[in-house]
């Protein structure tokens, strides 16, 4: 069986745990309490997504050969002169 990759972006929610988000999976979204829980409900929520794409006929997306990186920057406020 062939092994797929996927991208997971953890969002920390306001009132406790994580929500996931998928994205190569269009509307492939879950939430857990803490990572290792929104991690298996992530494993969950994909194997689910990807029976429904086999159920369709659909073609099965991975994250081979793409990443998730981030930049942090400061961007230049213009000061307004008096």
């Amino acid at each position: 069986m062939n092994t797929l990759n996927y991208n997971l972006i953890f969002k920390p929610e306001p009132e406790g745990g994580f929500t996931v988000i998928v994205p190569s999976l269009p509307g492939c979204i879950t939430y857990g309490k803490n990572l290792a829980e929104a991690k298996e409900m992530a494993k969950d929520a994909i194997l689910g997504y990807i029976e429904s794409l086999k159920k369709h006929d659909e073609a099965i997306p991975s994250d081979e050969t793409s990443f998730i990186s981030s930049i942090q920057l400061v961007p230049k406020i213009k000061q307004k002169h008096a």
